[in-house]
């Protein structure tokens, strides 16, 4: 009987330790507001779809992307845009799919490169190399080998006892060195990261941990480089659960300012009237543009949006503008001000 296929890593004191850390944020998330989750899970899902994109060289923002969901016209390169809807597209379907069920993995593959490569779906029929530049930094392993190559990955990821956080990692490696797919891989590979992670606990399908990827991109690549001439995955695990955790440590800073502060009634401080407090809870998770904060206030009418929410709150200093010297600007955003 053959031996079952298993991945080559290590565990380091590192990452028991991010391990640890992560769990403890985890556990202030799952007490976090349930109807306050609902509302910022659609925000979340257009940035991370804008990180993932972004990382492959798509210059699309998060106002954009939330125009093409909304169904509005959006001036960009076509191809921009389809990557987009694709990706909207296959975070619908999200939930439906099973992490180690290959069925499954090339649907989504389908549902992301739609229109962009010939071969949707498909394993790879050709040979690849990743290249930085002009310089080749990773030989894929011969197309005919891909298929047994996924069918012993998904195999061990169904069969593993390890920690969903190592699981996730190690596989998120893996599927990035096989490249089973002629373009697409990077895309795919986050997105089957979140995937499992979501099984394990299903709030963190919510945080845009892409974002944060794209931010320490040179930083992901210099992990999956190191983890190959090693032959082994530690650095890259260290590296995606230091981004997990990171993540989640931003998530905490804005859950303790919305406790510590801006859960105030207008008695107990005249500035804050209920619009304007309802704009800083939702403020709490991060910037956020106009049109995204109307639509999380399920307002349509932008005049009675600025004269209630907006400007009272920019008049008491209590947000600002990301971009001040650009009011017009369509990339705007409101933030938080330091108290």
């Amino acid at each position: 009987m053959a031996k079952a296929y298993t991945p080559l890593f290590s565990i380091t004191p590192g990452i028991i330790r991010l391990i640890a850390e992560i769990n403890q944020h985890l556990g202030r998330l799952s007490v976090q507001d349930e109807k306050r989750q609902l509302k910022l899970r659609r925000i979340n899902r257009i940035r991370t779809v804008q990180g993932s994109l972004a990382i492959e060289g798509n210059t699309l923002s998060e106002a954009q992307i939330t125009a093409i969901l909304e169904g509005k016209r959006v001036i960009a390169p076509p191809k921009e845009i389809l990557e987009a809807r694709n990706a909207l597209l296959a975070y619908e379907q999200f939930e439906r799919w099973q992490p180690d069920n290959e069925k499954h993995l090339l649907f989504a593959h389908q549902l992301l490169m739609t229109g962009l490569v010939d071969d949707a779906g498909l394993y790879r029929q050709g040979n690849v190399g990743v290249t930085n530049g002009t310089q080749v930094v990773h030989m894929a392993p011969p197309a005919s080998r891909v298929p047994q190559l996924m069918a012993d990955l998904l195999g061990w990821l169904k069969t593993t006892e390890q920690h969903p956080l190592i699981a996730s990692c190690v596989f998120h490696y893996e599927f990035e060195f096989i490249h089973p797919f002629s373009d697409g891989n990077g895309r795919m590979g986050r997105l089957w990261q979140t995937l499992i992670l979501s099984r394990w606990f299903p709030l963190l399908a919510q945080l845009p941990v892409e974002s944060m990827i794209h931010a320490s991109q040179s930083q992901y690549y210099q992990a999956i480089n190191q983890s190959t001439k090693q032959s082994d995955c530690a650095a890259f695990i260290e590296f995606m659960l230091t981004v997990i955790n990171n993540t989640l440590q931003e998530n905490d800073k804005h859950l303790h300012q919305d406790n510590a502060f801006y859960q105030v009634s207008p008695q107990d401080n005249p500035q804050v009237s209920p619009q304007v407090g309802q704009l800083l809870a939702l403020l709490t998770e991060g910037p956020l543009g106009r049109d995204q904060l109307q639509q999380l206030l399920q307002l349509k009418d932008r005049k009675s949006f600025s004269a209630r929410y907006l400007k009272p709150a920019l008049q008491a200093g209590l947000i600002e503008m990301t971009l001040a010297d650009k009011p017009n600007s369509r990339l705007q955003q409101y933030r938080l001000k330091p108290r």
